[in-house]
């Protein structure tokens, strides 16, 4: 019979609008912690891997940051909310299998759904980061207002009726990063030395 797979010590959920920065908010916290600590889980992952196997598509390209991926994106929307509506935990779950580390950062949370399963399946570990940054930095950063995207669900779900355990703001102008995710960190390697020593 196979171990039941570890429970994670600290579980940080993060969302954001497209171009926020979350996926190098996360990188950086996952470079500071190290791979035997943390790990990041892309709940786009599983769904982009999921929606290429039923549509014949070429999965790399899906994954990628060209023009590719955008030519499905709203068709790939509407699948995942099919599916999510059927069943919430779906994509998480298949996100979260084979992850041991103690400390899970999830990049990509865009639905309540999201953020209720991992709450439902780990309340006392885990805890939202809203990565945020201003339109005009975001279109400096390539992004442009997509009808069918920018306006659905999986980009403003989570908009409001949210509180945040942590806000950061992705700017120019605003306390660097390192300053702001320092409580993150500290919370994280934290988790981590418990896990530690509790496995002794």
């Amino acid at each position: 019979m196979e171990d039941p797979e570890p429970e994670p010590k600290l579980v940080l959920v993060f969302s954001g609008k497209r171009k926020s920065g979350k996926d190098y908010v996360t990188d950086l916290i996952h470079s500071r912690l190290g791979p035997d600590v943390c790990c990041i889980l892309r709940l786009s992952g599983p769904l982009k891997q999921q929606y290429a196997q039923e549509h014949g598509l070429d999965l790399d390209q899906l994954l990628g940051p060209g023009l590719y991926k955008e030519q499905f994106r709203a068709d790939m929307i509407l699948w995942g909310e099919t599916r999510r509506r059927h069943d919430p935990g779906f994509f998480c779950r298949l996100a979260t299998r084979g992850a041991r580390q103690p400390v899970w950062v999830v990049s990509d949370a865009r639905r309540l759904s999201d953020l209720r399963w991992f709450f439902s399946e780990f309340p006392r570990q885990t805890r939202s980061v809203r990565v945020q940054s201003s339109e005009t930095t975001r279109t400096q950063r390539g992004w442009s207002f997509t009808t069918g995207v920018d306006d659905a669900e999986s980009e403003c779900g989570l908009d409001s009726g949210v509180e945040f355990d942590w806000i950061i703001t992705n700017e120019a102008d605003a306390p660097s990063l390192e300053e702001q995710l320092q409580p993150i960190l500290k919370l994280a390697e934290e988790a981590a030395s418990s896990s530690s020593s509790s496995s002794l």
